[in-house]
């Protein structure tokens, strides 16, 4: 790609180099709140039918961006496109959530899946993510992302969404080398994807733990951390004359900020209920952090939601190293208002002192 990048403040960011403010992106940025998303996904059918379509999920990765001034776009994809690879059914039910026709329960479902190769049955994405670049033509930098390993199995076990993970756990507990050969499969299939992903043009990447919260702290360090630090350590590091950042998110994984930051990732994500100088001094330096407002401020009135903001920027204090993002995505009944109000606020904000 020959595109020269008008606006690297993320990628500087997140490299910890100094950038004159703080660059903006947002979880789930594309999708449901926006009515431009809205009327594609009428046009469109269904959500698999978005994602598997390279012209739609351009179309829907480039609306936020076009909408408002933000830093950064990302793929419109899911963490689920590897396992719906490995053709175990997906089907996305309205108003219930991923569904797997086959879930994975036994060592024999383990031995029947295949890594998929991103040149074939994950074409549709590095598609996708050649074309946003095209379109992009340099005005923000692309990331492009995957489901961590254990989340990803979580889908995969359970048959869908849980509320107990009463399955994988029990796998867990009684056939422990099971669950890590699925695992270990899941690394690979996601070193693979996210190196796709980046030949084809994304200039970040970013792993999605959604589910490693509900984990034990040794269990963490067991069944998620460990199967992340795999693909962290095998990532493409240069693209296109540059250094491609990574980002490891755990929704929950508050106490756990400085084994994150042990893993050799670039930045760690950090969700709302820790404090952004509290993860500042876990993680002791080692990496950028990413986050943190509450999702659900964007209800609050104009000046609470500008107030909320401010908050968070002024607790990472001084200093290079922080990407303004939500604590977790947008949640599809917000106001596109409120999101130009944050994004102006952001923007901006003038370090105290720096």
């Amino acid at each position: 790609m020959s595109d020269t990048l008008k606006n690297d403040l993320l990628l500087r960011a997140l490299l910890r180099e100094p950038t004159p403010r703080r660059p903006v992106w947002l979880m789930r940025q594309a999708g449901r709140y926006l009515p431009e998303y809205r009327a594609t996904r009428t046009r469109a059918g269904g959500f698999l039918e978005m994602c598997t379509n390279p012209e739609i999920a351009c179309e829907i990765t480039l609306q936020p961006v076009d909408r408002f001034p933000l830093d950064a776009a990302i793929l419109f994809s899911d963490i689920l496109t590897i396992p719906h690879a490995m053709n175990l059914g997906l089907e996305f039910e309205a108003g219930e959530g991923p569904k797997f026709e086959f879930p994975v329960r036994t060592p024999a479902d383990i031995d029947k899946l295949g890594v998929p190769d991103p040149g074939q049955e994950l074409k549709y994405v590095t598609e996708a993510v050649s074309r946003v670049r095209r379109e992009l033509a340099g005005r923000v930098p692309l990331i492009g992302f995957a489901g961590s390993p254990w989340t990803v199995a979580t889908y995969m076990v359970e048959g869908g969404s849980s509320k107990t993970f009463g399955v994988i756990k029990r796998m867990m507990y009684e056939s422990p080398r099971e669950l890590h050969r699925l695992l270990e499969l899941l690394a690979k299939a996601t070193i693979l994807y996210l190196n796709a992903q980046i030949e084809a043009g994304a200039q970040a990447v970013m792993l999605f733990d959604t589910w490693g919260g509900v984990l034990t702290p040794a269990q963490y360090e067991e069944f998620s951390l460990r199967h992340m630090a795999q693909v962290i350590d095998a990532l493409t590091r240069q693209s296109g004359g540059r250094r491609v950042p990574n980002i490891v998110f755990t929704k929950g994984g508050g106490a756990w900020l400085g084994k994150i930051a042990a893993i050799g990732c670039d930045a760690v994500g950090v969700d709302w209920t820790t404090d952004l100088s509290d993860a500042r001094k876990a993680v002791a330096g080692r990496v950028a952090l990413q986050g943190n407002l509450d999702p659900s401020a964007l209800f609050a009135p104009p000046d609470t939601l500008r107030r909320e903001t401010l908050r968070v920027l002024d607790s990472y204090g001084p200093g290079p190293g922080h990407v303004f993002n939500l604590g977790h995505g947008i949640t599809p009944d917000v106001d596109p208002e409120r999101v130009a109000l944050l994004v102006e606020t952001v923007r901006g904000y003038q370090v105290p002192g720096g």
